[in-house]
């Protein structure tokens, strides 16, 4: 089963070296077990561009359709065998982020 990860930050900043260090070594395990499908850092929802165009309406608005102090600032996609297994992969990148992070099945 897939599932994503999503990385609450309640900062503008990056995070320091060390912290950078834990991701890479969590990202690194990811790989080596098979659990890895992708990852990646997003921009803070100032940076964002809502859309509406359901009825051809052209509403665009910037900004996140979320203004609070913590947003989304990066993600895994995962591919555990079971939700046990992603609940125990979340709670380690938590520990490596150091952030925390919502879990949620990835559906397609």
């Amino acid at each position: 089963m897939r599932y994503i990860i999503f990385v609450i930050d309640d900062q503008l900043e990056k995070a320091p070296a060390n912290e950078m260090a834990a991701i890479d070594a969590f990202n690194e395990m990811l790989e080596e077990k098979g659990y890895w499908i992708t990852a990646g850092g997003i921009n803070h929802g100032t940076a964002a561009t809502l859309i509406d165009n359901r009825a051809d309406a052209g509403q665009v608005h910037p900004g996140s359709l979320y203004n609070m102090d913590e947003h989304y600032s990066g993600f895994w996609l995962i591919n555990a065998p079971d939700d046990a297994t992603a609940l125990e992969l979340a709670k380690a990148g938590s520990k490596a982020c150091n952030r925390k992070v919502e879990l949620r099945p990835y559906l397609r």
